[in-house]
C-alpha cells in the first residue's frame, strides 16, 4: 500500500469538502448586501445556522492534517502564503462573531453593521481563499527545501483574478442554496442571482483554465500531450455540459438539481486541478513523496483518521437530515 497517495486522497478530499460546505454559506455572506427585506435576510441566514461552524470542521482537519502528514509542504506553503491565509483566518472569526452577534442587535442600525461586518468577512475569506490558490498554482519558488521567494509574490493579477472567480463561485454556491432551502420571493431573487452567476463562472472557469496552462510547462504538458489529451478532453466537456444544465435547471424551476450541479461543477473544476499538480503538492518542485512524513507516521495517522472522518462525516449528515426542508420567514435562530 501507498500510505502517502492514500493521505494525499485523503486531504485532497478534507479539502474539497470544505470548499463546497463552507463554500455556500460564505456565499450566502456575499449575497447578503442583495437582499434588501430584513426578513429575507433573517432566512438566508437562519438556512445555514444549523450548519455554517460544523462546516469548518473541514478547514481544521485539512490544516492540521497537511501539518502532521506532509510537513515539508506545510513549512513551505505557510511563509509563502503567510498574509492571505492569516487575513482568511481573521475574517472567519470576524464573520462568525457578526453571525452571532446580529441577532443579539437591540437596534435596526447595530444590526445592519452586523450585518456589513458579516458581508465583509464573507468576502475577505472567500477572495483570500482564491488567492492562495491561484498563488500555488503559479508556483512557490523553493531551495533547499525551504520557501525562497519575497513577501509578496503571492500578489499577482493571476492571484486577484483567482480570488475573484472563488468569490463568484462560492456566491453561486450560495445562490442554489438559497433556491434548494427557500420559497417565493426569495427562492425567485437566488434563480436570478443564480442564473447571472452562472454565466460569470463559466467566464472565470475559461479564463483561469486557459492562464493557468501559461504558467508552467507541466500544465500544458499534461493536458496537450499525446495521449493526455485523449483521456482528458471529457473533463472541460462535462464541464461546459455541467453548466448548460444547470442554466437549465434554474430557469426550469428545479431546486435540488442546481445545487447539486454546482457542486458538479466544483468537482470538475477541482479534478483538473489535481490532474494538473500530480505528483506535485507545491509546484513545481516538490512532489507529495518528497513532503510526507515517514511511513510509520502515516501509519500511525490513518489509524485515527480511519475512526474520525467517518464520525465527522456521519455527524454532518445527520445534522443535513435532521435540518432538511425548507426555511422560511417564521424560522428563528436563537
Amino acid at each position: 500500500m501507498d500510505y502517502v497517495l492514500i493521505w494525499a486522497g485523503l486531504m485532497a478530499f478534507a479539502v474539497f469538502a470544505y470548499v463546497v460546505l463552507d463554500g455556500f454559506d460564505l456565499g450566502i455572506g456575499l449575497l447578503f448586501p442583495l437582499l434588501k427585506r430584513p426578513e429575507d435576510k433573517a432566512t438566508a441566514m437562519n438556512t445555514i445556522a444549523p450548519f455554517w461552524d460544523g462546516n469548518e470542521t473541514w478547514l481544521v482537519l485539512g490544516g492540521g492534517g497537511l501539518y502532521a502528514t506532509f510537513p515539508l509542504a506545510f513549512a513551505i506553503i505557510m511563509p509563502a502564503l503567510y498574509v492571505p491565509l492569516i487575513l482568511m483566518l481573521l475574517a472567519l472569526i470576524f464573520r462568525g462573531v457578526a453571525f452571532e452577534f446580529r441577532w443579539r442587535a437591540e437596534t435596526a442600525r447595530g444590526q445592519r453593521r452586523w450585518d456589513l461586518g458579516f458581508t465583509l468577512g464573507s468576502f475577505l475569506a472567500s477572495f483570500t481563499q482564491g488567492v492562495a490558490l491561484g498563488a500555488l498554482v503559479q508556483g512557490i519558488e523553493v531551495a533547499d527545501r525551504a520557501y525562497a521567494g519575497g513577501w509578496w509574490d503571492w500578489l499577482t493579477p493571476f492571484t486577484l483574478t483567482t480570488g475573484l472567480a472563488v468569490v463568484i463561485g462560492y456566491a453561486l454556491l450560495g445562490a442554489c442554496w438559497l433556491i434548494y432551502k427557500t420559497e417565493n420571493g426569495l427562492q425567485q431573487f437566488s434563480r436570478q442571482a443564480a442564473w447571472v452567476l452562472t454565466w460569470l463562472l463559466g467566464l472565470m472557469i475559461a479564463v483561469v483554465s486557459v492562464w493557468m496552462l501559461f504558467k508552467q510547462d507541466p500544465y500544458m504538458n499534461r493536458w496537450f500531450t499525446y495521449p493526455n489529451y485523449w483521456y482528458l478532453s471529457p473533463v472541460p466537456l462535462l464541464v461546459l455540459v455541467l453548466g448548460l444544465y444547470l442554466l437549465k435547471m434554474i430557469r426550469s424551476g428545479g431546486e435540488l438539481s442546481p445545487f447539486l450541479s454546482v457542486i458538479g461543477l466544483f468537482f470538475l473544476s477541482y479534478f483538473g486541478l489535481c490532474i494538473s499538480f500530480y505528483p506535485q503538492i507545491v509546484p513545481p518542485s516538490v512532489s507529495i513523496w518528497q513532503a510526507a512524513s515517514p511511513e510509520s507516521s502515516l501509519k500511525f495517522l490513518l489509524v485515527g483518521a480511519g475512526v474520525l472522518i467517518p464520525v465527522i462525516i456521519a455527524y454532518s449528515a445527520y445534522s443535513y437530515w435532521v435540518f432538511r426542508g425548507k426555511v422560511n420567514e417564521h424560522d428563528a435562530y436563537h
